[in-house]
């Protein structure tokens, strides 16, 4: 890691997980501040070639705050999410990348407080094994 500190992509889904990562912000309820967020409308839309080219950019880890089953799209989010995951897990394994790089939680959209203690203990966890 260049700064010592890693860098986190997070997908953040806009109706149910963004809304709790903004209202963390809104009441100054610190994380990490290399936690960057792509919004996207279902976590299960999430491609694993994103995921990896992440780590390619030079990303630590990558975190999708989920839908759960709150998802208002499709009721097999988690699911496929998860399907997601274990693929790419597969990919980050072929390509020497250690699959705890790659995290998931389903985020509610008032879910400020456990959002935040995921981005500190992934952040933890990233800096003491890299």
């Amino acid at each position: 890691m260049a700064n010592s500190k890693p860098k986190i992509l997070v997908f953040s889904t806009d109706k149910i997980s963004d809304p709790a990562i903004d209202l963390a912000g809104l009441l100054k309820m610190y994380y990490p501040a290399r936690a960057f967020t792509i919004i996207v409308p279902c976590s299960s839309a999430i491609k694993p070639r994103w995921i990896m080219f992440a780590f390619e950019q030079g990303f630590d880890g990558v975190f999708i705050a989920a839908d759960g089953t709150d998802c208002p799209y499709d009721p097999a989010c988690t699911d496929k999410t998860a399907q997601i995951l274990t693929i790419t897990q597969e990919q980050m394994k072929e390509k020497g990348i250690e699959p705890a790089r790659l995290k998931m939680a389903a985020i509610c959209s008032v879910c400020a407080e456990p959002f935040v203690k995921y981005m500190k203990s992934f952040t933890e966890y990233l800096s003491q094994n890299n």
